[in-house]
């Protein structure tokens, strides 16, 4: 007989069981806010594996009595949405809420997410879109400016273990495993519930009557990170290999790039990272950077990982190894600031397009020529900043 899994028979159904996310959840914050009113809104769930994201859309579903449909990018396609739209039309005429929620949404390309635009306007459906990617990169802007973005956080350790001794308790195994075994479930787990979980329940399948932190270690196969996708570490090792990079330390660079591949960090974010790079380091000592590190990132989205990390060791050394400089990044912090300051400076009327009459009469694009490199004897800044110097 078929038994389902002990992270699947744990998942709460109300949000008073859900560990975790109290910024979320806490007494008016957005999710209680959302299930208090009844009133589903568009969201996208922003989150590591394992923090909650289908748990809570299927809470806010049930909560606001509309029917919940699950579709995975991964595996959906554009016939599986238009399903989806025709069965909510036949909701909405039994006057009956539709919550499409989707998995991975970032999986989806812009004409798949272009789809649900109009049905997410029209209210016919709810769309709830899950995922571990920055929303900023992989989400439509329209599709974004019509849903609200929330964060989920990882779990911390104290959550993880509380979630691991409510399991224990629901299956009346709690004096079979160590506070040392929790300890080290909740290490393992990277914040992740789903993998805790999933430790623990083949923990118990090898020695159900013990289970120590040898048996999780043999359950388990793998050691404890000492990188956190999204915690302290993984700022601190991010930080460490660009300014190795910016201090043309290949040995470093390389060293911290491999630590970060090593601990399964996303090679977009590191690929990305290196995009910003070539243009706020090297800048104008290399302008060929910024297209390597572009091809590197278009490389890695198409090749995947492992054999990515050529593509990711080949870019960060060539990137260690350029002359650096800052030209363009120093001038552009003091373009900005000017631009700040002065806001409302008039454009000169000599750089102005004179289309009729009047207007040139007025002086528009007086004395200027359609000439290559011409330089117009009044200048290009507008008077107040004619002395200023930014590049």
């Amino acid at each position: 007989m078929h038994r389902i899994p002990l992270a699947e028979r744990m998942r709460p159904t109300t949000l008073n069981e859900v560990i975790g996310q109290t910024h979320l959840l806490d007494d008016g914050e957005i999710l209680r806010q959302i299930v208090k009113k009844g009133e589903p809104v568009s969201l996208i769930l922003w989150g590591p594996p394992g923090s909650g994201k289908t748990t809570l859309a299927r809470i806010i579903a049930n909560e606001v009595k509309a029917e919940f449909i699950e579709l995975s990018a991964v595996t959906s396609g554009k016939k599986d949405v238009e399903k989806v739209v025709e069965h909510a039309r036949q909701n909405w005429n039994l006057q009956l809420r539709t919550i499409l929620f989707v998995d991975e949404i970032h999986r989806f390309n812009k004409a798949q997410q272009d789809a649900f635009l109009p049905h997410v306007e029209s209210g016919l459906i709810t769309l709830i879109g899950a995922t571990t990617e920055n929303p900023s990169f992989e989400i439509i802007t329209p599709l974004l400016s019509r849903s609200r973005v929330l964060v989920l956080q990882p779990l911390s350790k104290d959550e993880v273990i509380a979630i691991l001794k409510h399991a224990l308790k629901q299956e009346k195994k709690t004096k079979f495993v160590t506070p040392k075994a929790l300890d080290y479930l909740a290490e393992l787990s990277g914040g992740d519930a789903r993998v805790a979980l999933g430790n623990l329940e083949l923990s118990l399948s090898m020695n159900e009557h013990k289970v120590t932190p040898e048996i999780v270690k043999i359950a388990a196969q793998k050691r404890v990170p000492g990188y956190d996708k999204k915690g302290d570490m993984h700022y601190n090792v991010i930080s460490a290999f660009i300014k190795s990079m910016r201090g043309s330390n290949v040995d470093a660079t390389l060293y911290y790039l491999a630590r970060m591949i090593d601990a399964g960090e996303d090679p977009k974010f590191i690929a990305r990272r290196m995009v910003i790079f070539a243009s706020e380091d090297i800048g104008l000592a290399g302008n060929g950077a910024l297209g390597l590190a572009l091809n590197a990132f278009q490389a890695v989205e198409r090749v995947g990982m492992p054999e990515s990390g050529y593509i990711l060791f080949h870019v960060a050394t060539a990137l260690a190894k350029s002359e650096k400089s800052r030209q363009t990044t120093d001038a552009m912090h003091r373009a900005q600031a000017l631009a700040r300051r002065y806001q409302d400076a008039p454009v000169p009327l000599h750089l102005r397009n004179a289309p009729t009459k009047l207007m040139e009469d007025l002086g528009y694009a007086k004395d200027y020529k359609w000439e290559a490199d011409f330089k117009h004897g009044k200048g290009f800044l507008p008077d107040e900043l004619k002395d200023e110097k930014i590049f």
